[in-house]
């Protein structure tokens, strides 16, 4: 393989993501040396190491490693994704084998690639002709996912198009790399392991059952008959998961095998993790290499690929990848398990000098194709091609000089409902019966019947008591709290719905009693917001707080002497307060430790409160909390980019992009439009608009989830598009952030800024 002259484009920067040294594996040190033949074949080049990690802690990683992602924690590998999209790389190079990823069959790998935007290129270290439902699941994701995969046999690329429909252009086979030395006569190596004088057969890697060593040792007997200075050599530690299992039991049944055969003497065992040299110079010293795996399927070898590079001649099984490097006279192939054939091509080889010299000139010439320079220019191709292949956005639709929202439409809505209430969930727009209704989504409702304009009147009066009696029959007076789940068939799920549940639904009260257009309603919220208010002094989630404090700022704007709604408010207030000084850092100026949903609404019941109280300290708490968040909601293109769902429960870490829902945009528009009230800055209407724009595709996918022909809204950004299902709070969201656009846009000009590309 001739060096490129130059790459199709240029390659600044990749992540190389795989086992690295010292971990014990053959994978570690594939990567550990493919990072090296990368860094030594073009220097300018920034290879992230990212170092699989089975036990987290046990490893003293070197420099050149970047980070470690904990093998069975779903959250390192989203903290991972992160990291790596915002790093600069320009490409994932993954390397893959079972067994080294999280999750089923590894799935926690579809995690982290699906969490980036970045182009991924993936070495298959094994393929599988039958793989069970779960390894087929899982890689044919990391297929789709792959822009180009690299196989180290021609086999492993006809199994991924037989079993996996892989298109063939996606396919390269590049040989396992392979160290670049002399070729010596094994006589000058053998005294340095006291092997003078010895005809030695030599097998190395990691000790365990599939290895085949019981078939060499059964031959061993014909062999020392005819040539008694004969000694096989098994080098290799016992795999670190085999020894952990059951200790070194298998090396012992092996050297017990050898004594009943009566050829201790001329089989040696010699226990240790070498390193790449000295395994070079015990590969030199050796005359004969044998592999006798009983895995046919087995499509990688590295040793197999560096004794044919040192120029052994070669004695193996056909498993795939002996069958494809010893082909054409490169080697010597028998049947797996069979002693007597491994026998016969011992002592053919040991006593003809001359094939066994011309098997050794053929494999070391083999041997130069396949060095870790050649490797690591064939790979850097395949890394410029998919980038070169990346697809390209839809091109950008130029912004309309002056802002104009979507106009509020009911029909999303009302498809979603019948005579019982709101459904909470849809199998993309069609209503999902299976999983009932909630008080969560039939509170929004409520809310929404007071805001959305234009709307026949008797349409808004038909869904107000719907949704109103719904919120009715949900109040349990015998435990003092509103129920949330009914089944669709007007079964209650639970005698008592969450705290979050139940202050939305005071929220919703209050909002009514305020804002219905029919005196009728706003009698009837006041009742109930009076008769069940009291129990939100037992609240204690933060954002049952928040909910509760929105309802009772409507309350207490509608009717500034309600004694319940200006108790809530100042306790509250308090509370959240409270939880803000516990909870502060330097950095963190947030009222948890962690991030979760809805956050906007914390800092928007401060500044509602504070407004409702005329206290400046609760609407200048809220302002500033409410810019913390706001910063973490922005986009390095300075665009909106909700809170993504994976970064709930980290504490104090920053928040990751996915997966990105409804909820955020509208309590951001919601909060930032309080801030707009108290303060008249303009900073805060035009955060408000820009947040208002990721329902319509200025987002980090450039993908609109509103569907404006019919008031509809996807449920959400996923790293792989939107989650086109339209549930009741992603409809709702919409709407109710139209809502307040709406009016916005007719309380004040509204400008646009520099705005990001709809894709």
């Amino acid at each position: 393989m001739a060096p490129p002259t130059d790459l199709p484009t240029r390659i600044d920067h990749i992540a190389l993501i795989g086992n690295f040294l010292p971990r014990k594996c053959g994978i570690a040190t594939y990567t550990t040396h493919t990072y090296a033949a990368l860094k030594a074949r073009f220097p300018d080049t920034r290879v992230d190491v990212w170092a699989m990690d089975d036990h987290p802690g046990r490893y003293a990683y070197p420099p050149e490693v970047t980070g470690s992602i904990a093998q069975h924690e779903r959250s390192a590998y989203l903290d991972a994704a992160g990291k790596i999209e915002d790093s600069g790389a320009q490409a994932i190079w993954v390397q893959h084998e079972y067994g080294i990823f999280g999750g089923a069959a590894g799935e926690h790998l579809i995690t982290l690639l699906e969490r980036t935007t970045l182009p991924v290129i993936v070495t298959l270290h094994t393929v599988l002709e039958n793989p069970n439902d779960d390894q087929r699941r899982v890689m044919d994701a990391l297929l789709r996912r792959a822009a180009r995969v690299i196989v180290m046999a021609d086999k492993g690329c006809e199994i991924l198009r037989r079993v996996h429909g892989v298109d063939v252009r996606k396919l390269a086979m590049i040989p396992h790399g392979v160290p670049d030395r002399p070729f010596a006569d094994p006589a000058a190596f053998k005294p340095r392991f006291g092997w003078e004088g010895r005809q030695v057969i030599l097998t190395f890697g990691l000790l365990a059952p599939n290895k085949g060593i019981e078939t060499v040792i059964a031959a061993m007997p014909v062999v020392v008959a005819r040539h008694p200075d004969a000694l096989y050599v098994v080098l290799g530690a016992t795999h670190p998961n085999l020894a952990e299992r059951e200790g070194e039991s298998y090396r012992e049944r092996l050297q017990a095998l050898a004594a009943e055969l009566g050829v201790e003497r001329n089989v040696a065992f010699i226990d240790g993790f070498v390193e790449q040299e000295e395994l070079l110079d015990y590969l030199q010293a050796a005359d004969l290499y044998v592999t006798p795996y009983l895995n046919p399927a087995q499509i990688t070898s590295g040793t197999l690929s560096y004794a044919v590079a040192v120029g052994k001649p070669v004695i193996s099984t056909p498993y795939v990848h002996a069958t494809e490097i010893l082909a054409e006279d490169h080697g010597v192939l028998v049947t797996a398990g069979d002693s007597a054939g491994f026998a016969r091509a011992i002592t053919g080889l040991l006593e003809d000098d001359s094939r066994r010299e011309a098997l050794a000139q053929r494999a070391y010439a083999r041997g130069r194709t396949m060095i870790w320079p050649r490797l690591a220019e064939a790979a850097m191709e395949q890394i410029a091609a998919a980038r070169l292949a990346r697809p390209k956005r839809i091109a950008a639709v130029a912004p309309t000089p002056a802002f104009e929202p979507l106009k509020p439409d009911f029909r999303a809505v009302e498809r979603m409902s019948d005579a019982t209430g709101m459904f909470q969930h849809s199998i993309l727009s069609v209503p999902d019966r299976r999983h009932g209704y909630c008080i969560d989504d039939n509170a929004r409702a409520l809310i929404l019947m007071h805001r959305i304009d234009p709307l026949d009147e008797s349409v808004r009066d038909r869904w107000t008591s719907i949704y109103a009696a719904f919120v009715q029959y949900a109040w349990n007076p015998d435990r003092q709290r509103f129920r949330n789940f009914m089944t669709f068939d007007r079964n209650w799920c639970e005698e008592a719905g969450s705290e979050d549940s139940n202050g939305r639904t005071l929220w919703a009260l209050g909002v009514t009693a305020s804002e219905a257009r029919d005196a009728k309603y706003r009698d009837w919220a006041r009742m109930l917001f009076d008769e069940t208010a009291a129990m939100s002094f037992d609240f204690g989630s933060p954002r049952a707080l928040a909910f509760a404090m929105l309802g009772a700022a409507a309350m207490a704007e509608a009717y500034p002497g309600h004694i319940l709604s200006r108790r809530m408010l100042d306790r509250f207030g308090g509370e959240l307060m409270a939880l803000l000084a516990e909870s502060r850092r330097p950095e963190w100026e947030w009222f948890e430790i962690v991030l979760a949903y809805d956050n906007a609404r914390l800092p928007e019941a401060l500044i509602r409160a504070g407004t409702a109280m005329g206290r400046r300290d609760l609407i200048a708490c809220g302002l500033k909390t409410l810019d913390w968040i706001d910063a973490r909601q922005t986009a390095p293109d300075g665009g909106f980019r909700a809170i993504g769902t994976d970064s709930f429960g980290r504490p104090y870490a920053d928040p990751l992009p996915f997966d990105q829902q409804p909820l955020e945009a509208q309590a951001t528009i919601d909060a930032c439009l309080a801030a707009w009230e108290a303060t008249g800055a303009q900073r805060w209407a035009d955060a408000a608009v820009r947040a208002y724009r990721w329902y319509l595709g200025q987002n980090d996918l450039g993908l609109p989830l509103a569907t404006a022909r019919d008031g509809g809204c996807f449920d959400g950004l996923t790293p792989g598009g939107v989650n086109r299902n339209q549930g009741a709070e992603s409809i709702l969201a919409l709407q109710l952030a139209s809502c307040a656009i709406s009016a916005l846009s007719k309380r004040a000009e509204i400008v646009a800024g520099p705005q990001r590309a709809v894709a």
